[in-house]
């Protein structure tokens, strides 16, 4: 380790002490020559200057070289530091000259924000100004020409503010800010970066959150939109995939013309044509009482590679990690969520008010792709991204819930490099968020069975029962299991500002009738029952309301009906799941399950 970091260091280093060793020789001729020409003077005195003189050049040759003995690889990697903070402000503050920010927030009257903070005391510096600096989604240091858009005298006490200067070519909604003195002319950053935590602030609607009248959802068939389906099965929720790339471009149909979206001072042209499809999918969702989730996944278009992570743009995947990492990539993103939700909070194009980002992130060369790298760099790739469509969709929809997605490898411990626990990738995301500023995401989970290709979730034996466990070092998590992320999510560390529980939905899960109809069913009412009893899940999506071609050859027919239409066993079941004929529609699930009542397995939770 230290060696790395000495053959690491900068080679200027050595440059530096060799002056001062011939500076300090110079400089002990120097006071040898003086000493004996006073000596030859016979100046009154001249024994207490040599004694003094002496003692001084000596400290200075000593301190030279034990200087050289004693340095410590962190030193030099801090003088690395220092030197390039001639070019940027670096904005890792040092322990004694950090401050701690208490918060960073929209003020009442929506267009300035105040940061304070507080320090036991401050470094010495070219005034007695603390300043304010903001940097860009995408920036890790401070530009070099920053200017201060706040200052206030220094207190161990502190709050500085300034506009936020919304939907403006010079918005702030979307920066981060660091706390600064200037000392010898330059910029130097005592805090870590902050960002706005309550952009709902600025929403002109706010609606409170819907409370539906169960958890029962579904991930819809948007040709049977037109039908009754939905009514006859009384859905409550319901999910629909945004694949972002779709939107952006000219229109592709003359009878809905392109779109030019003005945002922060720039034009964006959207497909009308694909904003229909959305508009026609959430208005006749909305219509029927439903609760909306929207799953925002980032496909590859060759048109706009701009969207894409440039650690992704090599890969042949599914989906791609959204670009908060550039200027092209973050401007794009911002119109996008800010458009989505602008548009839909309303009756006339529909509501939605759960939007999830990603699918299966922590999946990250399938449905998250981004060439490997640590779980630590990844996390912070995927945290900026988070938080600039919490910011944009929270500033239009005050009550809107911006959700991660994780599957169900907790913490298996693969060897393999293809995707991450997500049990690790939740910490890492959650400090990342922590750190600049905590705000209220949710956890959208996927507990499918393991393996998924097997309904019954409660035979745990051979190696289900190896891999799934009550334990929060638990390898795999379904819906068996699912109070261990429910438990992990109360510890204090993970709590919201509020110091509430964050929200938790199952927004993907299902089971396969390739074992039979029945055993589908009775696995659904034994996952719903469990899902209901736990008051930290606020939906459960079953996947899906028709079975996929590509799915069923993987064996995995998981809808309630078949592609040709015909309707299964289940359908009842999720028909009546959460009505008062529940009884008489999941009675024959505890023969599968080998129980005679349901309080034998269903724990309030």
């Amino acid at each position: 380790m230290k060696q790395e970091q000495n053959k690491g260091a900068d080679p200027r280093k050595k440059g530096d002490r060799s002056n001062k060793q011939k500076k300090a020789i110079g400089n002990k001729v120097l006071g040898i020559y003086l000493a004996v020409l006073l000596l030859i003077l016979g100046v009154i005195g001249t024994a207490m200057f040599i004694v003094y003189q002496s003692e001084n050049i000596g400290k200075q040759v000593a301190g030279i070289f034990e200087g050289i003995e004693e340095v410590q690889p962190e030193q030099e990697s801090g003088s690395a530091e220092a030197e390039q903070s001639e070019k940027t402000h670096s904005v890792k503050g040092t322990g004694e000259r950090k401050v701690t920010i208490l918060s960073c927030e929209v003020l009442p009257d929506g267009m300035q924000f105040a940061l304070k903070g507080e320090a036991d005391a401050f470094p010495e510096s070219d005034d007695n100004n603390l300043y304010l600096l903001a940097m860009k989604t995408y920036e890790d240091v401070v530009p070099e020409d920053a200017v201060p858009i706040a200052c206030a005298e220094k207190k161990t006490s502190f709050m500085l503010k300034a506009d936020i200067l919304d939907n403006t070519a010079d918005s702030r909604l979307y920066s981060k800010f660091v706390v600064a003195v200037k000392k010898d002319g330059k910029y130097e950053v005592l805090s870590t970066p902050q960002y706005i935590t309550n952009p709902e602030a600025l929403a002109s609607y706010s609606e409170p959150y819907p409370k539906a009248e169960s958890i029962k959802g579904l991930l819809v068939d948007p040709q049977k939109l037109g039908t009754s389906e939905l009514d006859d099965l009384g859905v409550k929720q319901a999910a629909y995939n945004i694949p972002i790339a779709r939107l952006l471009g000219p229109s592709t149909h003359s009878d809905y013309p392109t779109i030019i979206y003005n945002y922060n001072g720039k034009d964006y042209t959207l497909n009308g044509h694909v904003v229909s499809e959305y508009d026609y999918v959430f208005k006749t969702l909305s219509d029927k009482g439903i609760v909306i989730t929207a799953i925002l996944l980032n496909n590859k278009s060759d048109a706009y590679p701009q969207v894409i992570h440039p650690l992704s743009r090599g890969g042949n995947a599914y989906y791609y990690a959204f670009n908060a990492a550039e200027e092209a990539g973050t401007d794009y993103l911002e119109a996008v969520a800010a458009f989505l939700a602008e548009r839909y909070r309303d009756e006339e194009h529909g509501i939605v008010m759960n939007w999830i980002i990603g699918n299966e992130v922590n999946v990250r060369s399938t449905w998250n792709y981004m060439k490997y790298v640590d779980i630590d760099t990844y996390a912070r790739e995927y945290a900026r991204a988070v938080r600039l469509f919490y910011n944009g969709i929270k500033s239009f929809n005050a009550n809107a819930r911006i959700y991660i997605s994780l599957d169900q490898q907790w913490n298996r411990n693969l060897s393999s490099d293809s995707s991450y626990d997500s049990r690790d990738l939740m910490d890492a995301f959650n400090e990342c968020i922590k750190e600049e500023g905590n705000i209220q995401w949710g956890l959208a989970h996927h507990p499918y069975s393991y393996p998924m290709t097997w309904p019954k979730f409660w035979e745990l034996t051979g190696e289900a029962g190896e891999m799934v466990q009550e334990s929060e070092d638990t390898s795999m998590v379904t819906i068996y299991n699912i109070d261990v992320v429910t438990n992990y999510l109360q510890k204090d560390e993970y709590l919201m500002p509020d110091g509430e529980v964050r929200s938790v939905i199952l927004s993907e899960m299902g089971f396969t009738s390739t074992y039979g109809e029945d055993v589908q069913a009775a696995a659904f009412a034994y996952a719903y029952y469990i899902a209901e009893n736990n008051q930290h899940i606020d939906s459960m999506l079953l996947s899906r309301e028709t079975d996929d071609a590509g799915e069923v050859a993987q064996g995995l027919a998981l809808g309630l009906s078949y592609q040709n239409g015909r309707r299964k066993y289940i359908y009842d079941t999720f028909k009546y799941i959460d009505t008062d004929e529940k009884d008489a529609y999941t009675e024959f699930a505890k023969n599968y399950i080998g129980i005679k009542d349901w309080e034998e397995v269903i724990i309030q939770q």
